[in-house]
């Protein structure tokens, strides 16, 4: 085969995915994900947030190496997972970060009740409420995007579909 009709092959593949439901749940996870975790990472925490961050960044690295593996469509690598399994692969991970994220919405959300009384503006103490309730915000909505996939995976291996797109 010709290098050109490889190329050519290859972007063909990436602008599929990229353009995909799943691509673009893909890409929302991730950014998300480094919103939640960035957002705790680059303030003072303690205690319970710590699984928060915990579970962004494992899901934030597992995301974006499920996102670049398909996006180039190298999931055959992937030894006992990808190949046939990649959509069921697929939809464990999606389960999985569904599972934990809900756990770490509780977390954030009492931890930001627990700071709301600083949020009086004549409260002139460092306060980490609007810190909290920002990644509060982005863990919601981290883990509405992976409930999403869970849905679109779920209907996928229903129809008997083997791929992920």
């Amino acid at each position: 085969m010709p290098p050109q009709a490889s190329q050519s092959q290859v972007k063909s593949n990436i602008l599929r995915f990229l353009r995909s439901f799943l691509g673009i749940v893909r890409i929302l996870q991730i950014v998300l994900g480094a919103g939640l975790w960035v957002t705790i990472a680059a303030n003072k925490y303690e205690g319970s947030i710590h699984f928060v961050l915990f579970v962004a960044v494992l899901f934030w690295l597992l995301t974006l190496t499920l996102f670049f593996l398909t996006l180039l469509d190298r999931q055959d690598l992937v030894p006992l997972l990808g190949g046939e399994r990649w959509l069921c692969t697929n939809l464990a991970h999606d389960v999985a970060a569904a599972a934990l994220y809900l756990p770490a919405i509780g977390v954030m959300i009492y931890k930001t009740e627990r700071n709301s009384y600083c949020n009086l503006d004549l409260y002139k103490h460092p306060c980490l409420y609007k810190v909290y309730l920002t990644a509060a915000v982005f863990a919601c909505l981290g883990c509405l995007a992976y409930l999403l996939a869970v849905v679109y995976g779920a209907c996928r291996k229903c129809r008997g579909e083997q791929t992920v797109i």
